[in-house]
C-alpha cells in the first residue's frame, strides 16, 4: 500500500502550520483529508482555499444543501471519510 509521510503539528512550519491551526479552529480537530496534503503545503492552501469557497462563499444552494450534496458524492463515488 502507498504511504504518504505526514508533517506532524511538532514538526509544521510556515504555511503547513498556518493550515493545519486553521482546519483545527474551524473543526476542532485536523482531518485526514487535511493532514495528508502537509507535505504539500501550496496543494493543501488551494484545496482550502476551493474547499471554503464552494462551502462557506455566497451561493444560492444553504450550507445544509452543500453538505448534503458533498454526502452524495462521496458515496457515489465509494468514499468512506
Amino acid at each position: 500500500m502507498p504511504y504518504i509521510q505526514q508533517v506532524s503539528d511538532d514538526d509544521a512550519e510556515g504555511a503547513a502550520r498556518r493550515e493545519l491551526d486553521a482546519a483545527r479552529k474551524r473543526a476542532g480537530r485536523v482531518w485526514n483529508i487535511v493532514r495528508i496534503m502537509t507535505p504539500n503545503p501550496a496543494v493543501l492552501n488551494a484545496s482550502m482555499g476551493m474547499y471554503m469557497a464552494l462551502m462557506f462563499a455566497e451561493s444560492p444552494l444553504s450550507r445544509v444543501q452543500r453538505e448534503m450534496l458533498a454526502v452524495v458524492v462521496s458515496q457515489t463515488n465509494g468514499c468512506r471519510y
